[in-house]
């Protein structure tokens, strides 16, 4: 099982850069190229988006968190056995303070961010892992979690999904993979054309095997459900299939 993030973090922000803390924890990557390698996780609370299938619903629909300085995230990262880091969320590049943390831990550690590619770093990575937003992950009133008033978020949400000259700046500088969540056969004509776009405006070279479809499902039956179409999909395609080991191995538990 994953390492207990449980450490001691104060309800208040603390004096200096800080940041919203959801969870803490050393686990396996689950996702993208480097699945299965031995990480410690750093999820922020907020996104700028509201995606209706959000398997982190506790940084997006319902923030949670609690603050902890930079220094004290840093301490906590180094206390666990891993030389990989994963920053998430939630979309951690909306603070400021994200990209102090990853100066931090640049001469120490591989990093990975996970972002929805609609906010660029002015700071070192490792592994850009860019999962853009697709059309079927608008919140609806029909889609929406129990209990979601989705209110103005469907349309700010359709309005902030792709902004190509972010994504473009992402894949330049660093190295990259594009993981889309795939709910069908249905998503991939708007895969196809998104990837063709990003080629048309990016000053890099984006591979066939920089494209990877994850099937969507928070649970390991709903998985069970898309896994094997998405398998075939990335098979036809040519693109790369990536699993979601963490539902795999813990199905829907936290810190994982």
């Amino acid at each position: 099982m994953p390492v207990s993030s449980r450490v001691e973090r104060p309800e208040t922000a603390p004096e200096g850069p800080a940041l919203p803390v959801n969870e803490l924890f050393a686990s396996l990557q689950g996702e993208g190229k480097l699945a299965g390698v031995p990480s410690t996780f750093v999820r922020t609370s907020g996104c700028n988006l509201r995606c209706w299938f959000c398997d982190s619903y506790h940084t997006s629909w319902d923030p949670t968190h609690a603050w902890m300085g930079v220094d004290d995230v840093v301490d906590e990262v180094d206390a666990r056995d891993p030389t990989h880091v994963v920053l998430t969320g939630g979309e951690p590049l909306i603070h400021d303070e994200s990209e102090l943390l990853l100066e931090r831990l640049a001469d120490d550690y591989h990093v990975t961010v996970e972002t929805n590619g609609t906010v660029v770093p002015d700071a070192p990575v490792d592994l850009a892992s860019v999962s853009p937003k697709l059309s079927t992950s608008t919140p609806t009133p029909e889609n929406a979690p129990d209990g979601v008033d989705v209110g103005a978020w469907e349309a700010r949400h359709e309005e902030r999904r792709i902004d190509l000259d972010a994504l473009a700046t992402l894949v330049e500088r660093h190295a990259f993979q594009l993981k889309f969540v795939v709910t069908g056969p249905e998503d991939l004509p708007e895969i196809e054309e998104l990837v063709a776009d990003l080629r048309g405006v990016a000053d890099a070279a984006i591979r066939d095997d920089d494209v990877l479809l994850m099937p969507e499902g928070q649970t390991r039956e709903e998985l069970a459900a898309t896994r094997t179409v998405v398998a075939d999909l990335a098979l036809e395609r040519g693109y790369r299939y990536t699993p979601r080991l963490h539902v795999d191995l813990w199905n829907d538990a936290p810190e994982t």
